[in-house]
């Protein structure tokens, strides 16, 4: 993306972090911020009962917006707006969430802004799409990508007394934020082909019906909601495909769908080989038909050892597993390491800091990123690149168009 503008008049994570995969992928991302109060995101203290940062290092606001440049503007006041209007000139993609009413008003809309230039990508990410009856309103990834596009319900079990959450802040925002980026790539690549620009929609609603699509699908096939999890997380028939429970109260999950191919293996590394040759299931079809009481047999197999010691004795195993990992495991995990996707920058105090990776990489190189900006961090960099005098910057801030 080396030689790509991208200008985000966004806030919060949802488009934001599509602004920051750009800038991963080597964008000039210029961030606008409100001249007084900058990211309304900036303001928050507290996500999922922990303190948002560190000093001057906060993972709320590096995720979504490491690499870019922020200004400070104004755009209630005209001699802002003309700023952003010269910004825009020289912009390849204009990115926004703002909601349809504030568009209008601060005079960013579509009309507007290819009004000063044609050829720009004009992209809008929002709760629920930009038609229907819904468009004008707002949404956080919690209530239009969990709640309304079915995850909320697709994770909850049969006969648990509440709904489940998700499971980190920002969760739907970031895939979000990655399904926005690849969007305006393809609108790049088809402008660079065709000369034609085009207007990218990215909807919390769509993402989230597009990650339980399967689970839709079958609904539309039948008529019908498809029977929800219950409490067993195991598969009917299939003894190798579940959530089970070790003697330190970890869970491993099995992920084996050809369960004659690995049954024999499996029962070998839990030392239990004479499973192989009992009747109930020697053959693919009798260990499907005595699914349950074979799940019964590894569960209480699993149950007599800790994690570790099957990590140990599972290692070299064909069949597909996984430990259920916390965060601090996911970003100490081996895999993650070894591939460059746990990626160090370095804070504005000069220490040495870590951020999850965007996770597309190119030509087996890891990602190099850099910290996000400060508020307003660059107002007088950005404008100077526009050729303003030190005298021009002293009227605009006078006038409290810029910070």
């Amino acid at each position: 993306m080396d030689g790509v503008r991208v200008l985000e008049v966004a806030q919060f994570t949802f488009v934001p972090a599509a602004g920051a995969v750009l800038a991963d992928w080597g964008a000039d991302v210029i961030k606008v911020e409100h001249a007084e109060t900058g990211d309304a995101q900036r303001g928050l203290s507290r996500l999922m009962g922990m303190p948002v940062g560190s000093g001057a290092f906060a993972p709320l606001m590096e995720h979504p917006n490491r690499g870019k440049r922020s200004i400070g503007l104004a755009l209630e006041q005209p001699e802002a707006l003309e700023v952003l209007h010269e910004l825009i000139r020289g912009s390849d993609v204009f990115l926004t969430n703002f909601l349809p009413a504030a568009r209008r008003r601060l005079g960013i809309d579509l009309a507007d802004v290819r009004k000063i230039n044609p050829d720009i990508i004009y992209v809008r990410g929002s709760g629920f799409g930009s038609a229907g009856p819904d468009s004008e309103k707002g949404g956080y990834d919690s209530t239009a990508f969990w709640a309304r596009g079915g995850s909320a319900l697709g994770t909850t079990p049969v006969g648990y007394d509440g709904l489940c959450v998700m499971p980190a802040g920002a969760y739907g925002d970031s895939l979000g934020g990655m399904t926005i980026a690849g969007g305006i790539a393809g609108a790049l690549f088809a402008r660079e082909r065709t000369g034609e620009t085009s207007v990218v929609d990215v909807s919390l609603l769509g993402v989230g019906a597009w990650a339980n699509a399967l689970s839709v699908g079958f609904a539309m096939l039948t008529g019908a909601p498809p029977p929800r999890q219950t409490d067993s997380n195991r598969a009917r028939t299939n003894p190798l495909v579940g959530n089970y429970r070790t003697a330190d109260g970890r869970w491993l999950v099995l992920a084996m769908l050809q369960p004659g191919r690995y049954w024999p293996e499996f029962c070998r590394h839990v030392e239990r080989e004479d499973l192989i040759k009992d009747e109930r299931f020697a053959t693919a079809e009798a260990l499907m038909k005595n699914a349950a009481a074979a799940a019964d047999i590894v569960q209480d197999m699993l149950a007599s050892r800790t994690l570790t010691e099957w990590v140990t004795r599972f290692a070299g195993m064909e069949g597909q597993w996984a430990i259920a990992q916390d965060p601090w495991e996911v970003s100490q995990d081996p895999a993650l390491r070894a591939n460059g996707l746990i990626a160090e920058v370095i804070d504005t105090d000069g220490t040495r800091r870590e951020l999850v990776a965007s996770p597309v990489q190119f030509d087996e190189t890891g990602t190099q990123i850099t910290r996000a900006p400060q508020f307003a961090e660059h107002t007088d960099e950005i404008l100077r690149g526009l050729g303003k005098t030190d005298q021009e910057l002293i009227e605009l801030k006078l006038t409290g168009a810029i910070t």
